[in-house]
């Protein structure tokens, strides 16, 4: 007897011990398996060997806790399980979630107006229960800090506009991208510089603040005066040409070609017609005109050619119109601002909501002497049409009901990103100003770009914010002031810079989908009976023949 005794506590020292052991190596090796057919709990190799190099203490302060919505509470386990997953992979990963609607109500309010600071804001959710419905304010931010330097974090990928299941999903399906993104961006102790030209009749300030104010949290945001100049630094990464009203010099656009041509990447933002929606009130007819710009040679040579026509879609946002003698407006299809839904699976625009372009033209590819990969991002619905210039434009289309079959345009490209290596428009053409102009800043000149990246979008006004003339006041870009919806117009201009100045390929991480499984309510509701009979009895029954079973076969051990 006390041998077996003695045995048995062996057996579970043995036992014990190698548990033990098993979870001292355990923490020098990781493992796990990621069944999921997306992959959902997978980090992509850019994430993982950033998150390996990481050298101190990357804090992470979620404010998702307390009273949440179903939604996000989805949105917040799925950040805490990334957050877990960048941890497995770098210890210097710290995070902890908090609620910032907790204490008195003057806490409360001196925290909101801190965080407001950052431009922390949160976002008003309605919920429906059992009695009437409420409405509660949820922080959808995280804030991240390292080594002295911190940037907010917004978890949830919508401008505004109500949080459906889809756009959370989207949001958890982003959440590798933004967390990676951001850690990059920290590590970075220099911001790299983003300009816009000056000198041509560009987008003022005002009028492009909103994204220049989103730009500044993580880039150094200025002008570029190229009538003053001689070269464009290449320390500014990004250079921004937009809605552009006056001609380009050949100076200015040699020193842009040369930019190119040293790796520089531009974000060309152009209208090829003089037209705007004030344009047209109070005339029976206008006729746009023509921008002299002197780029097309240019965009050209670069593989891309925006179109002298107007683009109209079914698909479109509206505008307001009186409709009677007592001033009553109504709101109408204006074929002019198409609402384009990206359908590439770019990592720029996958899982992007809609964008919002106000007289667009057709864009056309061009063959170019070295390869350059040609990429549509933005273009029209399947029911669009083009009217090419001269064009008389009025309100009378609205008069009547559109015919389909005049809409038998599908897929007019839009937005075309251009990748590689990029020919320079003065081979074999460089004046002696031009050559004295690169000896005095000690510059050879390039007829080959170094590998790099452009964007040509056909409407200078996507990035463009409203402005209330008398306050000064901005609205954010890519607001409807007639339907109070925000477009994602920034979103895209956003992902671009990313894309454009991403030397890691941290991007990667955007092209990763999380399926939504939803229930099937309908479905659910009609099988309620049959499902709660089912898990009520299946379980009793269980216990039942186990307990039929267990006293069946004691008593035929015993018996014998």
């Amino acid at each position: 007897m006390s041998s077996k005794r003695n045995q048995s506590i062996i057996q579970l020292l043995l036992f014990i011990g190698i548990i033990v052991f098993l979870n001292i190596l355990g923490n020098f090796f990781f493992a796990k398996f990621d069944l999921t057919e997306e992959k959902r709990f997978t980090l992509t190799e850019p994430t993982r060997q950033l998150l390996e190099e990481t050298d101190d203490v990357v804090f992470i302060k979620v404010l998702l806790d307390g009273d949440l919505p179903a939604g996000i509470k989805r949105l917040q386990t799925a950040t805490k399980e990334m957050l877990d997953d960048f941890r497995s992979y770098s210890g210097y990963i710290e995070y902890e979630f908090v609620d910032p609607s907790t204490g008195t109500i003057e806490e409360i309010n001196a925290r909101r107006t801190e965080l407001g600071k950052d431009g922390i804001l949160p976002k008003n959710i309605r919920i429906k229960g059992t009695g009437d419905a409420r409405e509660i304010l949820v922080y959808t931010y995280a804030i991240l800090t390292y080594k002295g330097r911190s940037i907010p974090l917004n978890l949830v990928d919508k401008e505004g506009g109500v949080l459906s299941d889809q756009i959370i999903n989207n949001s958890i399906s982003l959440l590798e991208f933004n967390f990676a993104n951001a850690i990059q961006k920290l590590k970075n102790p220099r911001k790299p510089i983003i300009a816009f030209t000056t000198g041509h009749g560009e987008l003022t300030e005002l009028q492009t603040r909103d994204i220049r104010q989103t730009l500044r949290s993580y880039y150094d945001v200025g002008t570029f005066s190229l009538d003053s100049t001689y070269a464009i630094p290449q320390e500014v990464k990004v250079l921004i040409v937009a809605k552009p009203q006056q001609a380009f010099s050949e100076k200015d656009k040699f020193q842009i070609d040369q930019y190119v041509m040293n790796g520089g990447n531009v974000i060309w933002l152009i209208d090829n017609l003089q037209v705007n929606l004030d344009s047209l009130y109070g005339r029976p007819n206008f006729v746009p005109m023509d921008y002299e710009l002197n780029l097309e040679d240019q965009l050209f040579k670069y593989g891309a050619r925006i179109q002298p026509n107007l683009v109209l879609d079914l698909q479109c946002s509206k505008i307001p119109l009186i409709v009677d003698a007592k001033g009553t407006q109504d709101l109408f299809d204006w074929y002019y601002h198409p609402v384009v839904t990206p359908d590439s699976k770019h990592p720029i625009v996958k899982n992007m909501d809609a964008i919002n372009l106000l007289f667009p033209s057709r864009i056309d590819t061009i063959k170019t002497k070295t390869p350059i990969q040609k990429t549509v991002l933005l273009h029209s619905s399947d029911n669009a049409r083009e009217q090419f210039s001269p064009v008389r434009l009025n309100f009378e289309i609205l008069r009547y009901a559109p015919d389909p079959s005049k809409f038998d345009k599908k897929d007019i490209p839009f937005a075309v990103l251009l990748e590689g290596i990029f020919p320079s428009l003065y081979e074999n053409r460089v004046s002696q100003e031009m050559n004295a102009t690169l000896q005095q800043i000690n510059q050879p000149y390039k007829a080959q770009s170094e590998p790099t990246k452009m964007l040509v979008v056909s409407d200078g006004d996507i990035i463009k914010n409203l402005i209330n003339p008398e306050t000064e006041d901005i609205k954010p870009l890519g607001f409807d002031r007639y339907s109070g919806y925000t477009f994602a117009n920034k979103a895209f201009l956003i992902n671009t810079i990313e894309n454009m100045i991403d030397d890691r390929g941290i991007i990667e991480a955007r092209s990763k989908d999380v399926k939504l499984r939803l229930l099937n309510v309908a479905k659910a509701k009609a099988e309620q009976t049959k499902w709660q009979l089912i898990n009520l009895l299946i379980p009793i029954l269980f216990l039942i023949g186990f307990g039929l079973l267990y006293n069946f076969i004691r008593k035929k051990r015993f018996a014998s």
